[in-house]
């Protein structure tokens, strides 16, 4: 029987044919929840040692739980599983994105695991700097640069300053000779390769804001351009990135191949040999059992078989690769704990309904289901329950129709106000795009560890939000 029929059985078919109806309404699906994440004696949910209810009591909600030995294992494993795949070559580093989600204690575990850092504005940079992150150790990003940005990471002295358009290598160039440094430049390349991915997070096709065209020309103009000012610029490489949520390496296979023939082409017409590549990342996490994310060992070794592939066949040495695995570190290690308040059983027509649970947050703190009409999971944390699932839809208690945290998911039919639930996999883009829409504060963010909490962000206060207001 399939999992839309099981639930018609029950009297509820608004569940989608992709959810499946649980056997236990109970369980934590593999895959969906951190390493440390368990069922406690009492039936509450324990992260890295500390229950729901503890952290409920000592921190409130609606609250973002990092489980910090998750973070750094998965930041280790990607680490370990591209330098294994590309040590018979000239090897490869991970970049964490910094933007997925960036505080000065999670730049200091970043450091700690051996990772390097990616930053996209000058605000990101100043975290990763205040935090004691090595300078040679980070790579701007940025469509869209200031002058004092670009000034601030060329004195920082950072790895990389990832190139973004043409007008952009003048400015480079003019700032570095005014600093007398030479700015070590890596040129951002679109290909015309789009990722599986959704519309407005897939970023290699034509038809966007980011890096500079190869399959105009443009992007082999860049490479004359920087190699004309030796005096001031370096071209360290160049950086691809087709996408995000992207479970396979078949995308790479083509943007891959693009890059490394304009690799080839920069050989013949300049006689300069290009010996780095960034070939980006955006690999995709598991959200609830629609999404079946690869490992990151098949990842690395499947893209550095394409890599030695495509670099035999143009007679190339295999360049020094990095890679940015985005959301994957930082995405699954996190959950956001949440109160529930207001429940109401809304009728469809017919023996259909559905269950609205409110809680006390929303899209202030996780505004992707809204942005990018993405899907996630949820489970009652703070007790198990043997009541029938019903379908539920979890929303906030912003003034949206479209303020929606889990579209679709089975809870127990007796949840109830005041139960605990948990929203697992938000650690990537929920609190970095949070708001204070209808003037939330945000909420606290707070790493757990070996039975102890430590906060990492406090929660906002009333006296936050009025601090900007000079009325």
């Amino acid at each position: 029987m399939r999992a839309h029929e099981a639930g018609a059985l029950h009297g509820n078919d608004a569940a989608p044919t992709w959810l499946p109806y649980p056997a236990d309404v109970n369980a934590l699906l593999d895959g969906l929840w951190s390493r440390t994440t368990v069922r406690g004696a009492d039936g509450a949910l324990e992260v890295g040692g500390v229950s729901v209810h503890r952290i409920a009591e000592e921190v409130g909600t609606a609250v973002l739980v990092v489980d910090e030995l998750d973070f750094r294992a998965r930041a280790a494993r990607f680490r370990d599983a591209f330098a294994a795949a590309f040590e018979p070559y000239r090897g490869a580093h991970v970049f964490y994105a910094g933007k997925a989600f960036l505080c000065t204690e999670v730049a200091r575990w970043v450091d700690q695991e051996g990772l390097g850092m990616d930053v996209c504005t000058g605000g990101e940079l100043a975290v990763a700097l205040r935090a004691g992150f090595p300078a040679d150790r980070i790579a701007m990003h940025g469509n869209s640069k200031s002058d004092a940005e670009i000034r601030r990471g060329l004195e920082a002295g950072i790895a990389r300053l990832v190139v973004d358009s043409l007008e952009e290598i003048e400015r480079v160039s003019q700032i570095a000779e005014q600093l007398g440094v030479v700015a070590p430049v890596m040129l951002r390349v679109t290909t015309g390769v789009e990722a599986h991915t959704h519309e407005f997070i897939a970023t290699a096709h034509e038809d966007q804001k980011f890096g500079i065209s190869l399959p105009t020309g443009d992007a082999l103009e860049a490479v004359r351009r920087v190699l004309e000012r030796p005096a001031t610029l370096d071209l360290v490489g160049l950086h691809s990135h087709i996408g995000s949520q992207i479970f396979d390496v078949s995308g790479f296979e083509i943007a891959a191949r693009r890059v490394l023939r304009l690799v080839a082409e920069v050989r013949e017409r300049f006689g300069h040999t290009i010996d780095s590549l960034d070939l980006g990342g955006g690999f995709g996490v598991m959200y609830n059992t629609q999404h079946t994310p690869s490992s990151p060992e098949a990842l690395a070794q499947g893209i550095a078989q394409i890599v030695a592939m495509e670099c035999r066949d143009l007679g190339l040495e295999v360049p020094h690769l990095a890679f940015e695995p985005g959301r994957a570190i930082a995405g699954p290690s996190t959950q956001t704990l949440y109160t529930v308040g207001t429940i109401k059983d809304v009728h469809l027509g017919g023996p259909h309904h559905r269950v609205y649970v409110s809680v006390d947050g929303g899209m202030s703190d996780n505004v992707r289901t809204a942005l990018y009409d993405a899907d996630y999971s949820a489970l009652l944390a703070g007790r198990v329950s043997d009541a029938e699932p019903t379908v539920a839809r979890v929303v906030g208690k912003h003034c949206e129709s479209g303020d929606i945290v889990v579209k679709d998911e089975y809870l127990p039919a007796d949840l109830r106000r005041g139960d605990l639930i948990s929203v697992p996999v938000t650690g990537a883009y929920c609190y970095s795009l949070s708001s204070n829409y209808n003037h939330v504060p945000r909420p606290a963010v707070v790493a757990v560890r070996d039975g102890e909490i430590r906060t990492l962000l406090r929660r906002e206060t009333e006296d936050d939000l009025m601090a900007l207001d000079v009325g």
